[in-house]
């Protein structure tokens, strides 16, 4: 009987990872295991506060400046949006965010209270610091909406003009509110159309001007003290009014005061000028001829206002015979003249310093003042 030969087993194919079929069949164990646990990691999240093994091993993980990194990115990307918003505002651009004047409240809820009593010292600057806030909000808001401003602050010698010009400019910023005081006219402005030389002044968009004593100069001492013929002044009378309405209709926000005083507060006034060195370098000759002249003055007054106290631009009397409550009030009716809001200003980040390597020559090569206070 013939023996049936034994069939040689066809050698095993191998996957090309060098494991055979059945091997690559089989799941690995490990592999197994580490799905079961990423299986059940939310489940033990919602029963135990424990974090799952797999998020412990994936913070292990990932780099250890990942985070700052993170951090540092969004802080970057805070920066440049706040310097792009800044420099639009500076630019005149977007939209401007308005928020609720707290400071405004509280000094009409303070008007309420204190009534119609007097006011000390101490109170009086602490409303003065108020509305200086508000004029600074003010200035902000003439800058934002390109607003052109005129304030003409007329009245007697020693009536406060000065004052009140300097308690609004205190804490404003010079480029944006100017102050124009001019003194005697030269012989070429003379020549001049009258209204010349003070046009060269007005206010571009964005800019406040402060006229301490203005054209209306022809009305009152050109007129009292004789510095102007009868034609000249009649002619003022005439025009004046048609030239401010000109400025109104160009765009232009005209304001005018008048500061009224009594004749026994002005001679006190006058006194204290005589008796303070620091003072009187405001005391002129004229200042003496318009104290003897009371009456002529009053009756240039009356006549100017007869002309130029006009629906389009009327004057507004200040009693100044306190002077510090007459700064507040002034100030108070200004800010309600021109409507306004509080603009939030946008965030500002200061820059880190950047190390160039120069080096400074010494300090001594330098000439310091005397420290003759504080040594």
């Amino acid at each position: 009987m013939a023996k049936t030969a034994k069939a040689t087993p066809a050698p095993k194919k191998r996957a090309p990872n060098g494991t055979t079929p059945v091997a690559a069949a089989k799941p690995d164990k490990k592999k197994k295991e580490a799905a079961a646990v990423v299986a059940v990691a939310p489940v033990r999240e919602k029963l135990s506060d424990e974090p799952p093994e797999m998020a412990v091993a994936a913070l292990t993980d990932a780099p250890p400046d990942a985070e700052k990194k993170a951090k540092k990115d969004k802080k970057d990307k805070k920066r440049k949006k706040n310097k792009d918003s800044a420099a639009e505002a500076a630019a005149g651009g977007g939209e401007l965010k308005i928020k609720r004047d707290k400071n405004r409240e509280k000094i009409e809820r303070d008007l309420e209270s204190l009534g119609k009593g007097g006011l000390g010292k101490k109170e009086a600057a602490k409303q003065l610091d108020r509305l200086q806030i508000e004029l600074v909000k003010l200035q902000e808001w003439v800058k934002a909406k390109g607003l052109k401003v005129v304030i003409i602050f007329e009245g007697r010698d020693a009536a406060g003009k000065g004052g009140a010009i300097k308690r609004i400019t205190e804490e404003l910023n010079p480029r944006v509110c100017k102050v124009v005081a001019l003194g005697t006219p030269t012989e070429r402005e003379k020549s001049q159309w009258y209204f010349q030389r003070y046009a060269q002044y007005l206010p571009a968009a964005g800019e406040i001007v402060l006229f301490d004593r203005s054209w209306y100069n022809r009305s009152g001492v050109e007129r009292v003290m004789g510095f102007c013929t009868e034609d000249e002044y009649r002619e003022f009378l005439r025009s004046c009014p048609e030239f401010e309405r000109m400025l109104i209709r160009s765009g232009i926000i005209l304001i005018k005061y008048w500061f009224s005083v009594s004749p026994e507060e002005q001679e006190r006034r006058f006194q204290a000028r005589l008796n303070d060195v620091t003072k009187r370098w405001k005391f002129s000759p004229i200042d003496l001829k318009s104290r003897a002249m009371w009456h002529e003055y009053s009756r240039a007054k009356d006549e100017m206002f007869s002309f130029t106290d006009t629906k389009q631009s009327p004057w507004y009397v200040i009693d100044s015979d306190n002077k510090n409550i007459a700064y507040l009030n002034m100030i108070h009716h200004l800010l309600t003249l021109i409507p306004y809001e509080e603009i939030v200003p946008p965030k500002i980040e200061l820059p880190t310093i950047q190390e160039t390597g120069y080096l400074r020559p010494p300090v001594d090569y330098q000439t310091f003042i005397p420290k003759v206070y504080g040594v």
